[in-house]
Order: C-alpha cells, then sequence, then structure tokens
C-alpha cells in the first residue's frame, strides 16, 4: 500500500521519468560483440576501401565496430591483433562491421586500423581512465576568438590527417584573460603529435628571396602520401654519426602557385653544372617554421613554366639504417600533414603535458568504483546509526543512487568525459545531498509543531540557500587553472542542480508518505 502511494507522489513519478531517460542516454551494452574503430590510417589500404576513422560526435555505442576479419569472428584487441598478424602482406583482407563489408589488400605490416575494445555504454571515460596525453598550450601574443577558432579548425585538421578519433580540442582561459588551448588525445600515448600540434608549422618555398609557394589549400591541391611511385625513402647512406637517408614526394600547386612559379623562374639565367646538365641560377629552398629544411637546383627546362608538380625532399638521419629510416618516414610524415593543412596563425608554446597509460587508467577506474562503493556503504552505516531506522536509512540511499545514475545520464546525454576530477564533482554533489536530506529528515521528525507540508518547506529553504552558495562557489572554478578545472565546477553544478529539482523533492515526498503512515 505505501509503496503504490509512493510511486503516485507526483515528484516520484518525474524521478522515475529522468532515471528512464538516464537509461536510454547510457545505453547499456549487456553484450560485447567486436572491437569498435578507433582510428583509420589517412590514404592507407583500409581507408580506400572506404573505413573510415569515426566522428568524434559519434556515441561510443554508435560507432562502427570490427566483428570478423577473414571469416575469423573478433571480440577483443587481442583478437584483432592475433587475426591481423597472419594475413602475409599483399594478401587480401575481408573485414565485416556493423555497417559494411570492406576487402582490400594488405600492403605493409598491419592493417592501418587501430581499434579499442567495445563500449559497454555511452559513458566517455576521460584520460584519467581510459589514458592518453593532455597538452595545455599557450599562444604567443594577443590573440581574438577569431585566431582561437582558427588554430582549433588548422589543429583538427591536422589531427584528423593522424586518423585519430578520440581527440579534444577546446578553448579555455583564466581569471586573468589568458587564452589556452586544450588537446586531450584518449586511449594510447602519441608522443610525436606533441609536435605537430604545437609548431606553427609555416611553410614556404622560396627561390632568391621571393615565395614561390606556401603550405595549406591556397597553394596546394595535392600531396602524395601512400604512392610508391611519387613518396619513398631513397637509399640510405654511411656517416661519421651513423647513417643519413633522404625522403621526397610529389605535390601539385594550384594555377595560382603555378603562375607565381612561372614568373619567378622567368626572370632567372641558365648557368651549366657540367656533364651536359644545365640548372637556373638559383635554388628552390624549402623553410618550416623559418629554418631551412632542404635545397634543390631547378633544371633549366622549367624556365618560365608553369610547374604544377613539384618534388619536396628532406632527410632522416640516425645510429642505425632502421632508425635513420623511421626518423625520415617521421620527417616526411610531418611534413606532408603541414602541406597540407597549412600553418597556425600564430606559434603555441607548451605549458603543460600530462600523460597516463592506459593501464594506469585502468587501475584508476578499479579504485573509482571500490572508493565509490566503500563510500556509498559508509553513508549507509551513518544514516542508519543517526536514525536507527530502515524506512530513513534505504529511502536515503536509494536518493543517492538515483542521483548519481541521473548525473551520469546528463554526461551520456551531452558527452562530457567522465575523469577523476568528474568522480570528485559527483562525490561531492552526492555529500550535499545527503546533507539536504538529513535536513528534510530532520525537520519533519525533529521540527517544530506544524503541519507537515510546512516543515518541508522550511526544509527546502536551507537547502536552496545551500544550494545557490554552492552555484555561486562553483562558477569562478569555470575559468581558474586554464579550464582544467571547468570539468569539476561543471558536474558540480549540474549534480546539486538535479538534487535540488528532482532526487531531493522525490525523497521529501517518499518520507513525508513514509511519515502520515
Amino acid at each position: 500500500m505505501k509503496f503504490t502511494k509512493i510511486l503516485k507522489q507526483p515528484r516520484v513519478i518525474i524521478l522515475i521519468i529522468f532515471l528512464l531517460i538516464s537509461f536510454f542516454s547510457i545505453n547499456h551494452q549487456f553484450s560485447k560483440q567486436g572491437v569498435s574503430v578507433s582510428s583509420i590510417e589517412f590514404n592507407g589500404a583500409a581507408y580506400d576501401a572506404g573505413l573510415r576513422t569515426p566522428s568524434p560526435e559519434l556515441t561510443p555505442t554508435a560507432r562502427e565496430k570490427i566483428l570478423e576479419i577473414n571469416n575469423q569472428k573478433v571480440n577483443s584487441v587481442s583478437e584483432f591483433f592475433e587475426a591481423e598478424k597472419i594475413i602475409f602482406i599483399n594478401s587480401t583482407a575481408k573485414i565485416k562491421t556493423t555497417k559494411s563489408e570492406y576487402t582490400f589488400l594488405k600492403d605493409k605490416a598491419d592493417l592501418g586500423i587501430v581499434v579499442t575494445e567495445a563500449p559497454s555504454s555511452n559513458l566517455r571515460k576521460g584520460l584519467d581512465l581510459q589514458g592518453g596525453t593532455r597538452v595545455l598550450l599557450k599562444p604567443e601574443g594577443k590573440v581574438t576568438d577569431q585566431d582561437i577558432k582558427d588554430i582549433i579548425d588548422t589543429m583538427e585538421s591536422r589531427l584528423n590527417v593522424y586518423g585519430l578519433a578520440d581527440v579534444t580540442i577546446k578553448s579555455a582561459s583564466d581569471l586573468e584573460g589568458n587564452k589556452f588551448i586544450v588537446v586531450e588525445i584518449a586511449g594510447t600515448t602519441k608522443e610525436e603529435i606533441k609536435n605537430i600540434i604545437a609548431n606553427q608549422g609555416k611553410f614556404e618555398a622560396k627561390i632568391g628571396n621571393a615565395t614561390a609557394f606556401e603550405g595549406g589549400k591556397k597553394d596546394i591541391t595535392f600531396v602524395c602520401r601512400t604512392d610508391g611511385t611519387c613518396s619513398r625513402i631513397q637509399a640510405c647512406q654511411a656517416s661519421a654519426e651513423g647513417y643519413y637517408c633522404r625522403f621526397e614526394f610529389e605535390i601539385s600547386l594550384s594555377a595560382e602557385a603555378a603562375e607565381r612559379h612561372a614568373r619567378i623562374t622567368d626572370k632567372l639565367s641558365i648557368v651549366s653544372l657540367g656533364s651536359g646538365q644545365k640548372s637556373l641560377n638559383e635554388t628552390i629552398d624549402f623553410y618550416l617554421d623559418g629554418q631551412k629544411v632542404d635545397q634543390l637546383q631547378i633544371d633549366a627546362s622549367l624556365k618560365g613554366q608553369k610547374a604544377t608538380r613539384i618534388t619536396i625532399s628532406g632527410s632522416g638521419k640516425g645510429v642505425t639504417q632502421n632508425e635513420a629510416i623511421q626518423d625520415a618516414i617521421n620527417n616526411r610524415n610531418k611534413l606532408q600533414t603541414i602541406l597540407i593543412t597549412g600553418s597556425l596563425p600564430t606559434k603555441l608554446e607548451i605549458v603543460k603535458v600530462d600523460t597516463i597509460s592506459p593501464s594506469l587508467g585502468s587501475a584508476f577506474i578499479n579504485n573509482a568504483l571500490l572508493i565509490g562503493l566503500i563510500a556509498t556503504i559508509l553513508v549507509g552505516l551513518v544514516i542508519y546509526i543517526r536514525y536507527r531506522s530502515l524506512k530513513i536509512t534505504i529511502p536515503v540511499m536509494i536518493t543517492v543512487l538515483c542521483e548519481i545514475y541521473i548525473i551520469l545520464g546528463f554526461a551520456a546525454l551531452f558527452k562530457q568525459n567522465l575523469d577523476l576530477v568528474a568522480i570528485a564533482a559527483i562525490l561531492a554533489a552526492v555529500g550535499t545531498g545527503v546533507d539536504d536530506q538529513i535536513v528534510i529528515t530532520d525537520e519533519i521528525l525533529y521540527g517544530t509543531s506544524g503541519a507537515l507540508k510546512q516543515q518541508i518547506k522550511k526544509a527546502f529553504f536551507v537547502i536552496l540557500a545551500a544550494y545557490a552558495a554552492t552555484v555561486a562557489a562553483m562558477l569562478p572554478l569555470l575559468r581558474a587553472g586554464a579550464g582544467l578545472l571547468t570539468g569539476f565546477a561543471i558536474v558540480t553544478i549540474v549534480g546539486v542542480t538535479i538534487g535540488v529539482l528532482i532526487t531531493r523533492p522525490a525523497f521529501g515526498a517518499i518520507v513525508r508518505v513514509l511519515r502520515e503512515e
């Protein structure tokens, strides 16, 4: 009878509605099947076959999952690696996913696909819980909001070239008005990305003192990346310091850049190099962020010509030949990325770098769950000792769990990452919720004589005052710490708001029914 009466209370009905909304937002996956596609190598074989890096806007459960590789079921990352390993180079790889089937030739040691375990819900784990790298960047000089937007757009383009999906780039500022950019790369650590996102990446090709073309879509229409006929590592040579390898790749120039190249070279004279070879009297020099990275002779046949195909070259070095080859590949990839995306509007200073390994992130999850369980048990024990009544203790604990679940539903619905800071904010919000429930209970059980409804109103007056004070305390944190405390402030404000508007009124209605009985 009491239970039925409780369920008929309007405030309890509102609580149940929000619990259902949270349930569908979180979208629990009770059976894990396949592995989730995290990123696809840009212009690789899998990319050419149609596989794409999932959009960051997609919920975790909506991302494409790989179910089979060459008819072999894949339900874990280790199974994916095993299936990938037994496919020989230049052999056919057939991949079945939740969206389609893809067939392509494996052209190197791996498939060019990065996968993660299939998500169990739409809850997004932050860096603290799944590992990754967080880089805090500060633009040099004064920048406008439009400059920050342009920087973020260029950085997103650069990272997309790398085929990364779990990347968050956002602007932030502190209380002094300084502007920052926070880049979070979840999953595996990407040390090489720090240079790509921090360097301005201003590429210039100069003939004498004149700029022939620059990096970016304005002057560059195509950059050869994966075709071995137009992008290659040349033979390495031994040197006193180890080995030295050169790379070269072709690019296509826009009509405007080709016209500029023709005007500049038309003014140059032809000189003889011996052995019947002739070139122009100036070289074409390649500069990256003001530093010369290479220099090439210009063949005499290009004098005054609108050259649309240009060969870019550079080098790499290392103690061993393999190290030199890898350094050349890294330098080539960096240069190709900058040529594709262009330069940043200003230079960036790396203020702070935080790196967390995936194994440490897993340990954080286990510790957070254990601490949450212990905290919940201790709260229930204290409430029971205080009132010596399960009629009070059980509703308090149910309300606490409902409040946590609705906060998680909010995080899933609005794509808020859950990290240790967010978990701390949830505990803080729930802690204030327990305090409020004690205020309500004490007012009902031990308050001055009067109508029960008036006693609850009196309790909510105290609760609203405490709510206003909490929100006021959180507002400065929205801008403090270069945005690194924003998540704590948002989750705390959301948590106490959910408590005041949804869970506390429902708790008051439940206690009132139990008291009347």
